[in-house]
């Protein structure tokens, strides 16, 4: 079951609170908590609250704190996007959603609200939110003022706004039609838009909703309640103006309506009054006076003593004019105080939209679509629910030192910084860095300095190493570093924004060394696209494997995709898919397939396959029709370094918005990743997170393996 649905809107007024409304009823009746929440609110002023969040959270009792419920406020939406840091507000509505998400079963969503004019831009950054929560979207359209062919305009144009951010449609809702246009409609919805499965429902106009009541007047105006506090619900239906005599004003009056007069006219609130206790004159919903004076006592008086005062009176500090000015931007709402229309809400929902069908779309639809921007949200929260130590050992570098002061502002994992303190210490002063706690070692400095050397020599004397050549390796930064995790001192490393790749990689061959029954180290990219998260291997490390080495990389690549919340599904790739060509490169893939379907049984992982089908469901059917991968392949093993480096860079360079994280090391017994040298601050902010996430899963293998051994064992300390 779908996890989340997005409510968006295509214009202003669309009427979705109503559907907020029936959604969460429809919700509630299976699933015990749901969490609602608005990622952009635009409150009516200073200090007050977002109206649909209090009308959902006082009727329904969700048990929620309203703090809980939105990320940021228009005005700040507009500071970040006006400055550029679009993807530092999709980060923190990514973070504030998530906090809720966790500890509810389903979360229901609910988009901006813009003024009139700005519909393109509020379903775009409606699509954006709801592609990084892998929410399915329904549409709201009010068909208010709208001819058919408009209605199903509008709503054509919001469909491919959220195919674009590959946003899953489950269908549109048309708010506010008219009776005589519901059915063509509907009709013309089912006609004109061809997404599959989607659904489609028309809502009726309903008056007693769309028409304010008197207490909207009274909190639109901020108007003071002399009389009929208790009356406040009566609903308004046009406004008179009383500027003329008396006999004549009377003529003007309709039902529901709301008398506006200055406050010194006496006669009209007398005669106002009157009209309600005859029969042949319309009821009015209520009075309100202008120009902030109290009615005379002799007015007063005879008002007090009305037992039972029918209609409201309210007074606003302000002119007439001004005042009927507000009034026509006033526009109706379903407040939480109103229980008549949250029922006609409710009742108007479940009348026209088929709930069991709904809910049915809703039990069906599980979105496995990842944006790049919420897999990086992902790899930083799953670092932080397990807190690692990784050791750094370019700690003079400017983009490393940049990095570790995000990495401890976000709280992700603990850091030590290798080099020279006082070096150390002088940039991190420059750069205006705030490291405070931070672990700077440097390794000749060390208390361990000799123990370490000591060991390296121990582990590598076979190999040629004197004692002289081991200080002269320990006091290399990479080497302690790598020794650090070797020993427990940390749980993985992160190198190369300086460092060559071999540089960052042999001491990990020479000291940590492969995990039993590997004999290769290789490397993947994950691949962010703009709706999933593939990965590539080996792009980085290996020039030409055998085909056992082939092998080898595939069974350890659906194991790193598992790490990562990627559910494996293996394309072993060629120029060639099944028995469609011949070759000698086809032949090592065709036997790395059967090694690794050996191997690993349990895996689903087909070859030689080419890539096209691999990732095409409609090349998959016509290329390989019965195959459990093709077509549906998260794991792409290609055949050589050459073929993976260049397939891996044309992606990210042809997909626009796609991010290549990487290379991720994979075979060591612990993690060590390497950087690229034209690294950005945010690549090492993700290798970082990468690696500790690596190395808890290293970690935790390691103690279940000591413990089977020994159940009573304890765990090693660690020392730097």
């Amino acid at each position: 079951m779908a996890k989340n649905l997005f409510i968006t809107s295509i214009n202003a007024e669309s009427g979705k609170s109503a559907i907020a409304l029936g959604v969460m009823e429809l919700l509630l009746r299976d699933i015990r908590k749901v969490g609602f929440f608005r990622p952009i609110i635009n409150p009516s002023g200073p200090g007050e609250r977002d109206h649909d969040i209090d009308l959902i959270l006082s009727h329904f009792y969700l048990g929620l704190q309203y703090n809980e419920t939105y990320a940021v406020t228009l005005d700040q939406a507009k500071h970040y996007i006006n400055s550029g840091r679009q993807n530092d507000l999709m980060e923190n509505i990514l973070i504030k959603y998530q906090l809720l998400a966790d500890k509810c079963d389903f979360v229901l969503c609910e988009g901006t609200d813009f003024k009139a004019g700005h519909e393109a831009f509020n379903i775009d950054i409606d699509a954006a939110i709801a592609a990084n929560f892998g929410s399915p979207a329904i549409i709201v359209s009010s068909a208010d003022d709208s001819t058919v062919d408009e209605v199903v305009s509008l709503c054509q144009l919001a469909m491919d706004s959220l195919k674009e951010k590959s946003v899953d449609t489950m269908g549109v809702i048309v708010n506010k039609a008219k009776i005589h246009d519901k059915e063509a409609i509907l009709s013309a919805l089912k006609k004109n838009i061809s997404i599959p499965d989607s659904l489609f429902y028309v809502l009726p106009e309903e008056p007693t909703l769309a028409n304010p009541t008197m207490n909207d007047v009274k909190k639109w105006l901020k108007a003071e309640v002399l009389y009929g506090s208790k009356e406040l619900g009566k609903r308004i239906n046009g406004y008179v103006i009383a500027a003329m005599r008396i006999e004549n004003f009377l003529n003007y009056l309709k039902d529901d309506n709301l008398v506006v007069t200055a406050s010194d006219r006496s006669d009209i609130i007398l005669g106002s009054l009157a009209s309600r206790l005859s029969s042949a004159y319309p009821n009015i919903s209520g009075i309100l006076l202008t120009g902030g004076q109290t009615p005379p006592p002799s007015i007063k008086r005879l008002v007090e003593g009305w037992a039972g005062l029918p209609v409201p009176i309210l007074l606003v500090q302000d002119s007439t004019f001004p005042t009927v000015s507000a009034l026509n931007e006033l526009k109706g709402t379903i407040d939480p105080d109103n229980p008549q229309k949250i029922a006609t809400a409710l009742g108007l929902f479940e009348a026209n939209v088929k709930t069991s069908e709904l809910k049915e779309k809703l039990i069906s639809r599980k979105s496995s679509r990842v944006t790049p921007q919420m897999f990086e949200y992902k790899l930083i929260r799953e670092a932080k629910r397990n807190k690692m130590h990784i050791v750094l050992p370019e700690g003079t570098s400017e983009r490393i030192l940049k990095a570790a002061d995000i990495l401890l502002r976000r709280d992700v994992c603990n850091l030590t910084l290798l080099g020279k303190e006082e070096e150390i210490g002088n940039k991190i002063s420059k750069l205006g860095l705030e490291l405070d706690g931070i672990n700077i070692v440097n390794p000749e400095r060390s208390p361990h300095f000799e123990e370490y050397v000591l060991d390296f020599f121990e582990m590598r004397k076979e190999k040629g190493v004197t004692m002289d050549m081991a200080v002269d390796f320990m006091a290399d930064e990479t080497y302690w570093g790598t020794m650090m995790i070797q020993k427990g001192a940390a749980d993985g490393m992160v190198s190369g924004s300086v460092n060559t790749t071999a540089h960052t990689i042999r001491p990990a061959f020479q000291i940590i060394k492969t995990v039993p029954g590997t004999t290769i180290v290789s490397s993947v990219f994950l691949m962010c696209l703009k709706d999933r998260v593939l990965v590539f291997g080996d792009c980085a490390i290996i020039p030409n494997p055998t085909a056992e080495q082939l092998a080898e990389i595939a069974v350890v690549s659906a194991d790193t995709a598992k790490l990562f919340g990627i559910d494996p599904r293996v394309a072993m790739l060629s120029y060639s898919t099944g028995d469609s060509g011949k070759g000698a490169e086809v032949e090592k893939v065709i036997k790395a397939t059967k090694i690794a379907q050996k191997m690993r049984p349990d895996l689903l992982l087909e070859g030689p396959i080419q890539y096209d089908a691999a990732i095409d469901p409609e090349v998959a059917e016509t290329k390989l029709p019965d195959s459990k991968v093709a077509g549906k392949a998260t794991v792409f093993i290609f055949p050589d370094l050459n073929t993976g480096n260049n397939t891996y860079k044309a992606v990210q360079r042809a997909t626009p918005d796609s991010l290549a994280i990487g290379p991720v090391l994979q075979g060591l017994k612990k993690p060590v990743n390497d950087l690229s040298r034209g690294c950005t601050v945010h690549d090492i902010v993700n290798t970082v997170a990468i690696t500790a996430i690596q190395g808890y899963a290293s970690t935790s293998k390691e103690k279940n393996s000591l413990q089977a051994q020994d159940p009573g064992i304890a765990e090693k300390g660690k020392t730097i």
